[in-house]
């Protein structure tokens, strides 16, 4: 059954009302009319002021709470908890408050103003803000556009990533609606693990937190199929009143996403040592493309011996009594790696390269790893 209650008490419209015949009755009906719009512009401003406080007082609880379990045995402990019963005895006052503004609410009767709209004004909310389209962009495009938007913004994001009150970063992307996007999303993502890569954790945990709140609006302007910065103003409201299950939910994700931000930079960590052995590796490749280092460790002790005195004669002498075969084959491998540079002419002496790069002399001992080995070619 359709419940007619709600239509019993409504103010009926200026023009229905009765009046004297001497009195000016247009007059009569824009003063009422005034004042009923005066009476619902003071019940508004009642209503954010009282949100205000709220949120205040929400917000101060928390910190408070925060305080009392790092503080310990502190002296301080005991002005913290008073601070916190004067908090919750105001948070008491406060629902109090919001039940008799809510109870007012719903006693008011409904009038002209309240029970409909224009038809054009309707038509103008009901209007979704069309968010941007990218699908459209090759991945060259999309580059592009992203390095231009660092270029132009880089100094506003740094700062959107520094802020640390809701209500900061709620008025600094109103008042810079460009940064609500996909790019700054991924500039404040990449920036996070370059923080983790540096060891400076808090910071990668500060602006892991302006990263999530930035992602939350995006998702829920695809939610909504609405331009991203139509929902700055409401996710920043809700969280900053969020319900325990809505605030849970967003410490998970946060918690979550700085874990794969750990992974991620330990991976890019290995991936840059990786690939520094290898360019090392390379930059020390002997003529015929092997590595000195990995031809040294398998030589026999006693052709190491040679090289780590830089003998030449004990290096030939010990050749010789090597069979043939093997003597080929290990003295082949150290020319391929440069640790052995035979003469290029019948009289000319074979050397052993040391770790400058020019003849070795006695003692030098440049082919033991202890000794950098990565010049000799």
């Amino acid at each position: 059954m359709v419940d007619y209650s709600k239509w019993k008490d409504i103010e009926i419209s200026d023009d229905e009302d009765e009046t004297h015949p001497n009195i000016d009755t247009p007059s009569l009906f824009r003063w009422r009319h005034q004042a009923r719009i005066e009476r619902m512009e003071e019940r508004r401003k009642e209503r954010d002021e009282h949100m205000q406080k709220k949120t205040e007082n929400l917000r101060l609880l928390n910190e408070t709470r925060k305080k009392i379990s790092e503080a310990g045995s502190s002296t301080d402990l005991s002005s913290l908890r008073k601070a916190l019963a004067d908090l919750e005895r105001e948070e008491k006052q406060l629902k109090q408050k919001e039940e008799e503004l809510m109870k007012k609410d719903r006693q008011t009767p409904w009038n002209v103003d309240t029970i409909s709209e224009p038809g054009f004004t309707k038509t103008v909310i009901n209007t979704k803000p069309a968010r941007p389209k990218d699908e459209n962009l090759t991945e060259e495009e999309k580059e592009a556009k992203m390095k231009k938007f660092i270029k132009e913004n880089e100094k506003l994001l740094k700062q959107f990533g520094m802020l640390r009150r809701y209500e900061d970063s709620r008025q600094f992307l109103q008042e810079n609606s460009q940064l609500v996007c996909e790019e700054t999303a991924n500039y404040l993502v990449i920036w996070c693990i370059n923080l983790e890569m540096e060891e400076k954790h808090d910071l990668m945990a500060h602006v892991a937190h302006q990263t999530i709140c930035m992602q939350y609006i995006l998702e829920l302007s695809k939610q909504l199929d609405v331009d991203p910065r139509a929902c700055v103003g409401s996710f920043f409201s809700k969280i900053q009143i969020a319900e325990k299950t809505y605030k849970d939910s967003f410490d998970d994700e946060l918690e979550q996403f700085k874990a794969r931000i750990k992974k991620r930079a330990a991976e890019k960590i290995n991936e840059a040592i990786r690939e520094q052995e290898e360019e090392e590796r390379k930059a020390r490749l002997g003529p015929g493309g092997l590595d000195p280092v990995e031809v040294y460790e398998e030589l026999p002790d006693e052709l190491k011996k040679c090289f780590d005195a830089q003998d030449v004669p004990l290096l030939q002498a010990t050749i010789a009594k090597m069979p043939e075969q093997e003597a080929i084959y290990y003295m082949k491998r150290c020319v391929d790696a440069g640790l052995w540079v035979p003469g290029k002419n019948s009289d000319d002496e074979p050397t052993m390269k040391d770790n400058a790069g020019g003849a070795a002399q006695a003692g030098d001992n440049a082919a033991t790893p202890p000794i950098n080995t990565d010049d000799l070619d």
